[in-house]
């Protein structure tokens, strides 16, 4: 993926990241459930009668909520500079870290952290020094 650092705006980020930490505060206060979407997703896949509504209803928002911005503004067209395999094997590679670390970035990044929870300090920290590791190695020791 290319970023053009020249385009960076950081008031529309700065106001995403606020809207994006709202949302989960408020799912938090309203529901008593932390808005991490392996979990909110992981709970589709095992479903309890109570569950289903407010879980589906969440990834349902997640999926037309691009669509809604599109009726508005026009979409960014992201390029991935990588293969089919090797975009498939980064997706394996996160659904195990996400159920080894019991949670994935929003949960633990946006969710846990602003709870000043350890577990999702450590957690975070190992998503990231993964992250760092991985481009490292893929980018200056393979060459890929």
């Amino acid at each position: 993926m290319t970023i053009d650092w020249t385009a960076f705006t950081p008031g529309s980020a700065l106001v995403g990241g606020l809207i994006i930490g709202l949302a989960a505060a408020l799912f938090l206060l309203v529901n008593g459930r932390i808005a991490g979407i392996s979990g909110v997703l992981g709970g589709l896949l095992r479903p309890t009668r109570a569950d289903v509504g407010w879980r589906l209803a969440f990834v349902l928002g997640l999926v037309a909520a691009p669509h809604l911005y599109a009726l508005v503004s026009s979409l960014p067209r992201p390029t991935i500079d990588a293969s089919s395999a090797t975009l498939i094997v980064a997706g394996l590679c996160v659904g195990i870290g996400t159920r080894y670390g019991a949670g994935c970035t929003s949960g633990h990044g946006v969710c846990g952290l602003s709870r000043l929870s350890l577990r999702s300090l450590a957690a975070t920290l190992a998503f990231m020094a993964a992250g760092f590791a991985t481009v490292y190695v893929v980018r200056h020791v393979v060459g890929a």
